[in-house]
């Protein structure tokens, strides 16, 4: 199998995976583009179907976001991801993606245990946690995780926590790509044809997952973000 055909059924998979747990699609491509390429034309070529996927997504659960929780949470996000994507040039990747995935590992055992359970985020605390995933996902391309894990702090629905995580996800992007953009077009233009076919899969993929999104308990729901935070960490961790 080519390397093109690889990135468009993992794409499929990634957006179905972020249309059921709000993340997916850059903890599934970035690293297989890693594999071909640079960590940082590999985080800047991932944002263009991530972005797309979540434009999308959106656009499906917009009326499931809550205002509230977007707008502390949300826009500190924002802050984080630019701060995240200017700083990236000058960080130590490896160091950052160790310390990633220790944190989505602590976050994923405390959500299966039902630690969690205990923790409900306020305003200040909604907004340290929000700097904080988007800085992160500036940094290695993986924000959808951390984000994930720290809207488990909030009581929401699967389909407000989906919407909410997606439409943080998407301040973000609008926030860091114009970084990835300026730092990186030359070497993005070379890759248009595979973010075409990423940005198809991942959209395609994000359609099949809406569908089961509507059919999961919430219970089952938290359980099933915390395997996936879970799972991401340690691949992350290992993998380095």
């Amino acid at each position: 199998m080519n390397f093109a055909s690889l990135v468009g059924l993992a794409s499929v998979a990634a957006g179905g995976i972020a249309a059921v747990s709000g993340f997916g699609i850059g903890s599934v491509l970035t690293p297989l583009f890693e594999s071909q390429y640079d960590i940082k034309l590999a985080v800047a070529a991932v944002s263009v179907p991530h972005v797309i996927a979540t434009a999308v997504r959106l656009w499906r659960l917009r009326r499931d976001v809550d205002p509230t929780v977007l707008k502390s949470f949300g826009l500190m996000s924002a802050a984080g991801g630019l701060t995240g994507a200017v700083l990236q040039r000058y960080a130590a990747a490896p160091g950052l993606t160790l310390m990633f995935a220790a944190l989505l590992i602590f976050v994923g055992v405390l959500q299966l245990t039902g630690l969690s359970e205990r923790m409900r985020f306020g305003k200040r605390t909604g907004w340290v946690a929000g700097v904080l995933s988007g800085a992160l996902g500036g940094l290695v391309g993986n924000q959808g995780g951390i984000r994930s894990a720290a809207l488990l702090g909030y009581d929401l629905s699967p389909a407000r926590f989906v919407a909410t995580a997606t439409a943080a996800g998407l301040i973000v992007d609008a926030a860091r790509m114009p970084v990835y953009v300026i730092t990186e077009h030359g070497r993005l233009i070379a890759l248009t044809p595979l973010m075409a076919i990423a940005s198809v899969g991942a959209v395609i993929g994000t359609f099949a997952g809406a569908r089961l999104l509507k059919k999961i308990p919430p219970h089952l729901f938290r359980t099933i973000v915390g395997v996936l935070v879970l799972a991401l960490g340690v691949y992350m961790f290992f993998r380095q």
